[in-house]
C-alpha cells in the first residue's frame, strides 16, 4: 500500500530566544538549543534593554548595556551554544517592536520565551511579557513555563504531543503544525477538544456532543494526512484549560500545541485566557500558533 505524505514539512531554520537572563530564561535557553540542534537551525540570542526615560539618564543606560554584553558573553563561553550556529541581537527601546523588527529580519520561524506565569494582580498590574509575544509574533511561540518538569536533553525529543484543538476556524495553521511537528519526531499525538457543557448534564446530550466533538476532529485532518497519522481523538467536557492540563499529565506530553488569537489589549487580564492559563501550569513546554490575520 503507497502511504500518503502530507504535502510539506514545517521548517525551523531561524529560532529567536528571547532572553532576560532569568532563571526561566536559562530554562528556555535549554529547549531552544536543543531544538535548534534538532533543526540544525541558527539560533538568534535577543536581549531588549528599555529605552532610555526622564529619570534613567545615559549613565544607567550605559551600565545596564554593559551588564547584558557581560551576560551574553557569559552564555557564549558556557558551552552550552557548542555546535550551533548563533547570532547575538541586543537592541533598545520597547520590547515588542524591537523584537518583531528582529522576527522580520532575520526569517525567524521560532520564538522561544520562558515565563515567570505571574497570575493575579501581578499580571493585571505588569503584564506577561510571554503572552504578548504569543499572541502577537506571526510565527509559532514556543513558552518553557515554570512548571516545566525537566531540562531539555541534549537531543530534543517530544514523544507525547498533545494538541488542544478548538475546532474554529483559526485551527487550520495549529493543526498543521501540530501533524507536523509529530511526524518529526514520530510522536504519538492526541487532539483533544473541550467541551464546556452548562446547558444540560443529561447523559444522552453529553454523548450526543462527545460523538460530534469527535466527528469534527476527524474531520480536521487533511486527507492526505489521514492515510499516516493515526492520533488518538478526545473530547472533554468541563473548563478547557483543566481539561488541556488533565490530558497533559494523564500522557505523560511533552509538549501541548495550541492555537491562539491575536489580543491588542495589554497588560494582562483577569481571569488569564486558556491559553496563558495552560503555559503558567502545563508540566511541560506549550507551542503556540497565531490564527492568520483574516481568521482572529
Amino acid at each position: 500500500m503507497v502511504v500518503a505524505e502530507p504535502k510539506s514539512d514545517v521548517a525551523l531554520r531561524h529560532i529567536l530566544l528571547a532572553t532576560d537572563f532569568s532563571t526561566c530564561s536559562e530554562r528556555a535557553l535549554q529547549y531552544a538549543v536543543s531544538v535548534a540542534r534538532h533543526y540544525d537551525a541558527t539560533l538568534y540570542l535577543a536581549h531588549v534593554l528599555s529605552g532610555e526615560t526622564p529619570t534613567s539618564g545615559q549613565s544607567t543606560n550605559r551600565t545596564a548595556l554593559r551588564r547584558a554584553e557581560q551576560e551574553m558573553a557569559n552564555l557564549l563561553t558556557s558551552g552550552v551554544l557548542r555546535g550551533v550556529p548563533h547570532q547575538v541581537l541586543l537592541r533598545t527601546g520597547d520590547l515588542w517592536d524591537c523584537l518583531q523588527k528582529m522576527i522580520a529580519e532575520n526569517n525567524v520561524d521560532l520564538v522561544v520565551v520562558g515565563t515567570h506565569g505571574r497570575t493575579g494582580v501581578r499580571k493585571l498590574m505588569l503584564g506577561s511579557v510571554a503572552e504578548e509575544i504569543f499572541r502577537k509574533a506571526p510565527c509559532p511561540v514556543l513558552t518553557v513555563g515554570p512548571q516545566v518538569r525537566a531540562e531539555a536533553p541534549h537531543q530534543i525529543r517530544f514523544q507525547q504531543i498533545l494538541y488542544a484543538c478548538d475546532l474554529t476556524p483559526a485551527a487550520e495553521r495549529a493543526t498543521a503544525y501540530a501533524l507536523s511537528l509529530a511526524r518529526e519526531f514520530n510522536a504519538r499525538l492526541a487532539i483533544l477538544h473541550a467541551i464546556s457543557d452548562t446547558e444540560t448534564t443529561r447523559s444522552g446530550r453529553r454523548e450526543t456532543m462527545r460523538r460530534s466533538a469527535l466527528a469534527r476532529l476527524q474531520a480536521v485532518l487533511p486527507a492526505e494526512a489521514q492515510a499516516w497519522c493515526q492520533p488518538l481523538l478526545l473530547a472533554a467536557f468541563g473548563p478547557a484549560p483543566a481539561a488541556i492540563l488533565e490530558r497533559a499529565h494523564a500522557m505523560g506530553a511533552d509538549l501541548i500545541v495550541m492555537g491562539v488569537r491575536r489580543t491588542a489589549s495589554f497588560p494582562g487580564h483577569l481571569p488569564p485566557a486558556t491559553t496563558y492559563q495552560v503555559v503558567c501550569e502545563a508540566p511541560c513546554p506549550v507551542f503556540t500558533v497565531r490564527a492568520e490575520e483574516t481568521a482572529a
